[in-house]
């Protein structure tokens, strides 16, 4: 048999081959709890549970074969039409053989010993260890529920599911559908509606779990009553706060069923925060999963909040786009995620107390379009997918965030109205079934009246983002003759496309503000475009090019405007305008068209102006950034300097209390680089200094213990002491990424064995190992893991799932290794490894152009220094 890794070749020929009438899974987990501590070794094996599937399907073609997809330690038993067959004739590891099917009705039933997960791919099993209770969640997207239970694992066969699970009597046990009736251990859920196999759900353990309702009533007066679920482990119960959750899903609820005239059709609603999850969350109907990250144990700022319930809504929409329709087949992908992250800001702001939501997705959503969109494996949004592989690699930055941004460029195009008639039609066209994407554009097409098929082929079936740059003439008197938009494309892109765009004018009020004093908006096509309607406007400091965020571009600034920047960007008053700004700005570093040092210094002179929280967070992240990859090395250090002492300048002249103090105490600490620094956050930490309102709580502690760490001022009897106050699974993880980040080259050695050479660490310590191991200050005790690192990841990605490995290819990549030596490296094993795995080779063509990105900026950095300095500056 070909193996795990599932072609789109074959899910076609399957699904012209078989439809599903139902599966009837049994899953058996007590064993889960008792028996030796952990999840199995390679001398025993791994843990197990039982699990039996009965699945009745249809097939077209009399004596035709095929096969069920499972990934499984052992099967015990195999029977095909009440005929038994023999599990080591039919059974490879990753697939059952059913051979000479008759035509007609079939009935496989598998029974199987399943593995219990720690990479947080299948059925999950976590051991928390404060109380040492055992949680379980299952997460399959794009295709792990065969880890759980043998099934046809495609997106295009959707069927009706009944679970039945039997597990401990005092655990709470949710699936998809509700509970019908309880035996003891044993729990019986209700029939699914038709969907695919990798939205089914089972989360199960004694998770703390609180119940509310949903009541709407619909204008023929009948009354739709949704049950309400929120759960998470008993450990983090104290710091649950439901009833926000539950006023987001109302609302959200609200929203839908307001706009889509369809009413959610999966029943009850549960939505459930566990650890260690690989993802923000996933759309299972009925029984939500998202990370329990989205629980605060200490104070966040707002953006933590917006972002919480943008993700509870992304997931709501999911709801319609993707599990009442969903795509045929993973190139479509976009067709439930774009929408999904595009809804998730639209009901947000429209809906929700977040009315800011769109300067979040400006700042932050589009941010990592643009970097996705610039990589060598960029793609259009409805993408090439060969197989599963590529499908784990494209919930990308272009499925979601460049997907989204098209489609709220659509929205500007086609008018709110159309769109939103477009997904009704859409939803009762295709309900319970299976789309492409002409069956979008064809409803679409139907409500606005434009060609969507023009559309479509600039937006979604070319790569690459546009340019757009702003060229002014004025007359005599300053007023503009003319005002065009260039429209730029890179040589490997080269598509230019329609932009429906506002451009803005901005000059200072008497009382300094920079402010908008006219606005046009405009059809860009073609490499030029004039802006008529402001022909004889007034001279302008700044223009705005791609004002309120319209289209997906990126957008540059003529001379004046950026000298006007320079000066005066913290005075502008509208957030939105201010947060694009920014945005281009850190896209001219990115490009090595503005110094690192230049963007550090205009983050030192306005970041502490920015009213917008998230857009400040944004901005200290990026800053850090600026300073590790795209400065020159020789600046590092008075760059470093200059940021600590400004954040801490910040941190000090911030409101006490405030979410902005907040913000500044992290950044402070995440750029802390001297003793003094380091006296000030030990003093913070065992209480002999305090700053006026700061609450250093114990999320914080972590904060301000990792660079002392890092830094090997705090020793390993300072980080267990700290875990001793913490002794929690989010405290376990921080003192695995501190211990690992302790600049000792023994430590590294550990670190690097610990998740290159085991696979003992679950998938969260992996990435807290990594996060640790990776520290800017320790460059030179990092070199010596670049050759290690090329001699391994082959080996890696071969032994380990694909979640671990894309952790370990990414997460180790010799980065920090920043010089011409990395990229020959780099370029070298591209070269030798021809014919390694498509998906490797993406995550290693992808780390390489960031490390070329980066030393191309620190290019245009070393040549700000020596133009500064031949000028005497």
């Amino acid at each position: 048999m070909p193996g795990e890794n599932l072609s789109r070749d074959e899910a076609r020929e399957r699904a012209e081959l078989l439809s599903v009438d139902g599966y009837e899974v049994d899953l058996d987990l007590r064993s889960a709890v008792g028996g030796p501590d952990g999840d199995g070794d390679a001398a025993s094996g791994p843990r197990t549970f039982r699990s039996v599937t009965t699945i009745r399907f249809r097939n077209a073609r009399a004596g035709a074969s095929t096969f069920a997809d499972l990934v499984a330690p052992a099967v015990n038993a195999v029977t095909l039409n009440g005929r038994p067959l023999d599990p080591a004739t039919v059974f490879d590891g990753t697939r059952v053989a059913l051979e000479d099917l008759p035509e007609g009705a079939n009935t496989l039933v598998v029974d199987a010993q399943c593995a219990y997960s720690r990479t947080g791919e299948g059925m999950h099993r976590f051991v928390d260890p404060e109380d040492g209770e055992v949680y379980l969640y299952t997460q399959y997207e794009p295709a792990d529920s065969r880890r759980v239970f043998a099934n046809f694992e495609q997106p295009d066969l959707k069927a009706p599911f009944r679970f039945q699970v039997t597990a401990p009597e005092g655990w709470t046990v949710r699936s998809n559908g509700a509970e019908e009736s309880r035996d003891g251990e044993v729990r019986r859920f209700a029939e699914t509606k038709p969907i695919s196999t990798y939205i089914t759900a089972v989360v199960a353990g004694p998770y703390h779990y609180v119940t509310d309702s949903y009541s709407r009533t619909f204008k023929d007066g009948t009354t739709l009553e949704i049950p309400l679920g929120a759960m998470c482990r008993k450990g983090l119960a104290r710091h649950f706060d439901a009833d926000d959750i539950f006023l987001i899903t109302k609302q959200g609820l609200d929203f839908f069923h307001d706009n889509f005239d369809y009413p959610y059709p999966f029943g009850k609603y549960d939505q459930a925060f566990v650890p260690e999850y690989n993802l923000g969350a996933m759309e299972n109907p009925g029984c939500v999963t998202f990370r329990e990250e989205y629980i605060f144990r200490g104070k966040v700022t707002q953006a933590a909040y917006e972002s919480r319930a943008n993700v509870i809504l992304h997931e709501m929409a999911h709801m319609w786009f993707g599990d009442l329709v969903t795509m045929q087949w993973w190139d479509d992908l976009w067709l439930k995620e774009s929408f999904a992250d595009f809804m998730g800001a639209f009901t947000m702001v429209e809906s929700t107390r977040f009315k800011n939501g769109w300067i979040t997705f400006a700042n932050n959503r589009k941010s990592w379009a643009y970097r996705a969109d610039q990589l060598p494996s960029t793609h259009p949004i409805t993408a090439d997918i060969r197989d599963l592989e590529d499908a784990k690699l494209n919930f990308d930055g272009i499925t979601y965030a460049k997907g989204a941004s098209v489609l709220k460029q659509l929205v500007a195009y086609v008018g709110r109205e159309a769109f939103l008639e477009g997904a009704r039609r859409y939803f009762k066209k295709h309900a319970y079934g299976n789309t492409q994407l002409g069956d979008l554009l064809s409803v679409l097409t139907e409500t606005s009246g434009r060609d969507m098929a023009a559309w479509s082929r600039s937006w979604l079936q070319t790569a690459g983002v546009n340019s757009l740059t702003p060229v002014a003439t004025y007359d005599a008197a300053d007023r503009i003759t003319e005002l065009a938009v260039l429209q730029e494309a890179a040589e490997s892109h080269p598509e230019l496309r329609p932009h429906r765009v506002a451009v803005g004018l901005y000059r200072r009020a008497v009382d300094g503000d920079l402010v908008r004093y006219a606005r046009a908006e405009v059809d860009v096509a073609g490499p030029r475009t004039v802006v008529a309607e402001l022909a004889g406007a007034e001279r302008p400091e700044l223009i705005l090019v791609n004002d309120d965020d319209l289209t997906y571009c990126k957008v540059r600034f003529d001379e004046a405007s950026l000298a006007t920047l320079r000066a005066h960007l913290g005075d502008m008053t509208d957030p939105l305008a201010r947060a694009l700004c920014w945005s281009a700005l850190w896209n001219m570093t990115r490009d090595g068209l503005m110094p690192a040092r230049d963007f550090v210094s205009l983050v030192l002179a306005f970041a502490g102006r920015e009213s917008d929280i998230g857009v400040l967070q944004m901005l200290h992240a990026w800053t850090r950034t600026a300073l590790t990859q795209y400065a020159t090395p020789g600046w590092r250090e008075e760059g470093g300097r200059a940021l600590a002492e400004g954040a801490l300048r910040e941190l000090r002249v911030a409101e006490p209390g405030s979410e902005h103090q907040l913000a500044w105490a992290r950044f402070f600490a995440s750029v802390a680089d001297s003793e003094a620094d380091f006296r000030l956050l030990s003093g913070l930490l065992d209480g002999s200094a305090r700053i006026d309102g700061l609450d250093v709580d114990q999320e914080l502690r972590w904060a301000f213990l990792s660079p002392l760490a890092s830094h090997g001022v705090a020793d390993e009897s300072a980080i267990d002491a700290e875990l001793a106050r913490d002794d929690t699974a989010s405290g376990k993880r921080h003192q695995v990424r501190c211990l690992a980040s302790r600049p000792s080259a023994a430590v590294k050695a550990q670190a690097w064995a610990a998740v290159v050479e085991s696979d003992a660490l679950s998938n969260a310590l992996v990435e807290a190992t990594i996060a640790g191991f990776a520290q800017s200050s320790q460059r030179e005790l990092l070199a010596p893991y670049t050759g290690k690192y090329f001699d391994a990841i082959e080996r890696v990605w071969a032994e380990r799932s694909i979640q671990i490995g894309v952790i370990v290819v990414k997460g180790l990549f010799p980065a920090l290794q920043d010089d011409p030596a990395t990229l020959a490296a780099t370029d070298e094993w591209l070269s030798v490894h021809a014919d390694a795995a498509p998906a490797l080779r993406r995550l290693v063509l992808e780390a390489r152009d960031d490390l070329a990105r980066a030393l191309r900026a620190q290019a245009c950095d070393a040549g700000a220094a020596e133009a500064a300095a031949a000028a005497g500056i």
